[in-house]
């Protein structure tokens, strides 16, 4: 997305249930705006087939990211099904301070973690409309098991309910609709008078 060199970047925040799509519509949003820059969450759990290392995530032990942790390596880390996830400070402050809009995507309470740190962060909620859709997108990407699909519905109940804390909702019923939608907010966002500074 061109702008005005003046305008103040944009710091994009989307999280959502598990299975809500959130890779697919980010990475389609990227295709349409490729000046996006996205950071790579690090992660200890597994890469899934099909994911790439520093493309989906940064793959590493237990141990490496608790030494990442112990030097501040992170904005903010979370636990989510046994698994420790984190969003990398560096790449976040350079990005903001070269003046370049960038998209992350933590769990929710990552998402309000980064909203202390960044107040003019604008969160999006993305997730569908039901939860039997949620299940059927679970139990299609044949990632987890029965036990596991149930503790991510679990947390999707208690994510759902810090939906009012965010900035926008959407629902993610027809693919190309939420990447419209998506980057409308961030069209939108980009033409906020505040983001360019000193007006006359």
């Amino acid at each position: 997305m061109e702008a005005a060199a003046s305008r103040k970047p944009i710091l994009l925040v989307v999280s959502g249930p598990s299975g809500s799509g959130k890779d697919s519509v980010i990475a389609a949003l990227r295709t349409l705006e490729p000046r996006i820059g996205y950071c790579v969450s690090t992660t200890t759990r597994a890469a899934r087939p099909g994911e790439t290392e520093g493309v989906h995530y940064h793959f590493v032990t237990r141990e490496a990211f608790e030494a990442m942790d112990a030097r501040r390596e992170f904005l903010e880390t979370r636990e989510y099904a046994g698994n420790l996830y984190g969003t990398p400070r560096a790449f976040v402050e350079d990005a903001l301070r070269s003046g370049r809009d960038i998209v992350l995507k933590p769990e929710v309470n990552g998402a309000m973690r980064i909203k202390e740190l960044y107040p003019q962060a604008v969160l999006v909620f993305l997730t569908v409309r039901s939860e039997d859709e949620l299940v059927r997108r679970l139990e299609e990407r044949d990632a987890d098991g029965p036990d596991d699909i149930a503790a991510r519905l679990e947390t999707a109940r208690l994510e759902a309910k810090a939906i009012s804390k965010y900035d926008y909702l959407i629902l993610n019923d027809e693919f190309d609709v939420a990447v419209a939608q998506l980057r409308a907010i961030l069209t939108a966002e980009a033409l906020k008078v505040w983001r360019l500074g000193e007006t006359s």
